[in-house]
């Protein structure tokens, strides 16, 4: 199934073998950097070296694709939109429609943000099991109601999806075919009000299993981090590409791509 994203986690590589717990510190770090960037050529800079990070864990191209292409799907049609609405720099003129410049350059930088940072993220998430990062998340003091939230709702995506395919499966032995007319309509909403009905159901199951085995809002572990020599080294060089990322898109007089809506 495509959603779980810790399939190569098992791919020896310099980032797998980093402890999970500065892996997390240094590419978040370094992601919310990227969050902040304002200028292209920083932009580019930092999915390249997202890309150059992915290449050192050693994921594969059709993995990496298959997460980034529908970041992809929503956002490039701001690439359109952005430089036809954008209210400044309208110069230009596209079959007659004002074209601005500033917008496209905006919503380009929007777009190679956005692909950057969740590229990182497979730097994370995809380099050790889910388990374990939601455990390191937990020693790096996150909220533990957060913690168990995501993974929560990690495990229970799985079953969700196929009591969904299995539902679907069932209505199509029994002849059903989607089209555009109001019994379609009406057949499909019972399908997703019986389908959260089930899910809701399913989720005070697991809830009281939960308190009759003792849970008690703690999410209890037998997993231990052992840090070595190298994994400071690497958050390091973590922080230090941050510094330097900040550095040259503050002070190295590239231009900015700014709002203009006021």
């Amino acid at each position: 199934m495509g959603l779980d994203i810790d399939r190569y986690a098992t791919i020896k590589s310099p980032i797998q073998e980093w402890d999970a717990r500065y892996k997390i510190a240094g590419i978040t770090t370094w992601s919310l950097m990227i969050s902040s960037i304002q200028t292209l050529p920083m932009a580019m800079f930092a999915l390249l070296a997202a890309a150059s990070l992915l290449a050192v864990a050693r994921l594969p191209l059709d993995f990496i694709w298959k997460g980034t292409r529908w970041v992809l799907f929503f956002l490039l049609p701001f690439l359109v939109i952005m430089p036809l609405s954008y209210p400044n720099g309208t110069e230009l003129h596209f079959l007659g429609i004002p074209f601005a410049p500033a917008g496209f350059r905006l919503a380009l930088l929007v777009v190679i943000k956005a692909v950057a940072i969740v590229m990182s993220a497979y730097g994370i998430f995809a380099t050790c099991r889910f388990d374990v990062a939601m455990i390191a998340l937990q020693h790096l003091k996150c909220p533990r109601v957060l913690v168990q939230m995501l993974i929560f709702t990690y495990r229970y995506i799985f079953v969700f999806v196929g009591e969904l395919e299995r539902r679907e499966t069932a209505m199509k032995a029994r002849g059903f075919v989607a089209t555009t007319d109001a019994a379609t309509l009406r057949i499909l909403g019972n399908f997703v009000g019986t389908l959260l009905v089930r899910s809701f159901e399913r989720t005070e199951r697991i809830y009281k299993a939960m308190l009759s085995k003792g849970y008690q809002g703690e999410y209890h572990t037998m997993t231990e981090f052992r840090a070595t020599t190298g994994d400071p080294t690497k958050l390091a060089l973590a922080v230090a590409a941050t510094l330097v990322l900040f550095l040259l898109d503050h002070y190295a007089g590239f231009a900015q791509a700014e709002l203009g809506w006021y």
